[in-house]
């Protein structure tokens, strides 16, 4: 049976991406997502929450998101999620994170900055660690 892991988000960066080298040499460009939803209240009153996202982007697609990025700019991210865990101190611990194919930046961009990007990466060309 076929399966499927794709998450679509539309929200504004936390932070400025940042990028780094894996020990195998990659380059992976990760930075922060925030998405705001709405929700009534059984009072009826509306609440305004915010959820976050961790996002990774690899190989040229990082490139861009370095280059064209910067915190507070509102994008439409496509992915696929991924959960990963590392041990400290003896516990086991779980973190999730959404490996991009695709992002498009949605505001109008400010006069310094280059045409808006829309960048979209073929899956042999996502590496991961």
């Amino acid at each position: 049976m076929p399966s499927l892991n794709r998450l679509q988000l539309i929200g504004r960066l936390g932070k400025d991406p940042e990028s780094h080298f894996t020990p195998n040499g990659a380059k992976v460009t990760e930075f922060s997502l925030a998405v705001d939803r709405r929700r009534r209240t059984s009072e009826g009153e509306i609440m305004h929450e915010t959820d976050w996202f961790n996002l990774e982007a690899w190989g040229k697609l990082g490139e861009v998101c370095q280059a064209y990025l910067k915190k507070g700019r509102l994008v439409y991210a496509e992915g696929s999620v991924k959960t990963d865990r590392y041990e400290k101190g003896g516990e086991v611990h779980y973190f999730t994170k959404v490996i991009l194919r695709n992002i498009e930046l949605l505001d109008r961009k400010p006069e310094d900055e280059a045409e808006e990007v829309a960048v979209e990466v073929a899956e042999d060309d996502i590496v991961s660690d």
